[in-house]
């Protein structure tokens, strides 16, 4: 059967009625033809799924009421910063989605000097709810009860200024670069927050590369051939967990 989990942005705790949000009715309703007196897992993003009972059914209204809650113990052990060049296309959303899945803890975008996409302030704003409605899917999908917060753009110059606002000694930082000499395997399993910049089409430019680098980061090579932008971070992400987390 379909993976009968929704988003809730309201508190939830056992005996509460709660109503599902606009979207979460209609799949449920529509889409997996739920009936009332079945069952349904809600989450807030708190660390625990709640099992739930639909209660009351009405056009786009579906109303249900909290009988159980299960703490969830899924997350990497790893603390993942996405920096991702912002993308064109399906590229981003498709990058969002599927590093929620393999366990990122946050999605930093940025704008780089070869990102294509230049975002005005409100379009930021709309990408920005959208790309953070994409995470809750992927939670909804994976079964993870964190949600990642997706912020809201930084500039490439900007971004170094916010990270040097909350300074973190035993931080790991990594910038991927096609021409450096050290590999994953060459780091020792980081013990505190892992921060990945990624580039957009084209890459970061060395101007990029070299600021990142006098910031504190460390350029690594994925292998001998160029990869596309969703491609290095997912394959970033992925080696990450097979070297230091949960999937060895």
């Amino acid at each position: 059967m379909a993976n009968l989990r929704f988003y809730s942005n309201t508190p939830l705790a056992i005996g509460a009625s709660i109503q599902l949000s606009e979207s979460a009715a209609a799949h449920a309703t529509r889409a997996l033809r739920l009936e009332v007196g079945d069952s349904a897992i809600v989450f807030n993003g708190d660390g625990f799924d709640y099992e739930c009972e639909l209660t009351s059914i009405k056009k786009n209204t579906v109303l249900a009421t909290v009988a159980a809650a299960n703490k969830i113990e899924n997350e990497s052990p790893l603390r993942i910063t996405l920096l991702q060049a912002i993308s064109s296309g399906d590229r981003m959303d498709f990058t969002i989605q599927k590093a929620v899945e393999l366990g990122v803890t946050s999605i930093q975008p940025i704008t780089s000097q070869r990102s294509v996409v230049k975002l005005s302030a409100e379009r930021a704003e709309k990408r920005t709810e959208h790309w953070q409605n994409i995470a809750i899917s992927a939670c909804e999908q994976s079964g993870r009860a964190f949600v990642p917060t997706v912020s809201a753009p930084l500039s490439y110059s900007h971004l170094f200024a916010q990270l040097a606002k909350t300074p973190e000694p035993d931080a790991c930082k990594i910038t991927l670069a096609p021409d450096a000499k050290q590999h994953l395997s060459n780091i020792i399993k980081p013990s505190g927050n892992i921060y990945l910049l990624i580039g957009a089409e084209g890459g970061l430019t060395d101007e990029e590369i070299a600021l990142s680098i006098t910031h504190g980061f460390q350029g690594i090579q994925l292998g001998t051939r160029v990869l596309r932008t969703e491609t290095a971070a997912l394959a970033a992400i992925s080696a990450m967990q097979t070297l230091w987390g949960d999937f060895n």
